[in-house]
């Protein structure tokens, strides 16, 4: 039995300036659709703004975004507002 490695072994790192630094933020490319709602459409490209982030930058904008969303839904269940001329006696 040898102690020699192998030609063919893969180079190991021997300290931190042998690590890659990491890469940094990109953005996915992922395409957001219109849905015709101004409101949600706001909060949509909002997302955009976790793409320049680090990851632990994301939660803020994701729960802004929920939290916009989730009162957009709200609104839907909420009864409609009469008008001017809608409440007459």
């Amino acid at each position: 039995m040898t102690d020699e490695v192998p030609a063919s072994a893969p180079d190991v790192p021997e300290g931190p300036e042998d690590l890659a630094a990491p890469a940094p933020p990109a953005p996915l490319g992922l395409v957001r659709t219109p849905t015709g709602h101004a409101g949600v459409d706001a909060r949509l490209e909002r997302l955009a703004d976790a793409d320049h982030l680090t990851a632990d930058g994301h939660v803020e904008v994701y729960e802004d975004v929920h939290g916009g969303l989730r009162d957009a839904l709200t609104a839907l269940d909420a009864p409609p507002v009469p008008g001017p001329y809608e409440n007459r006696s």
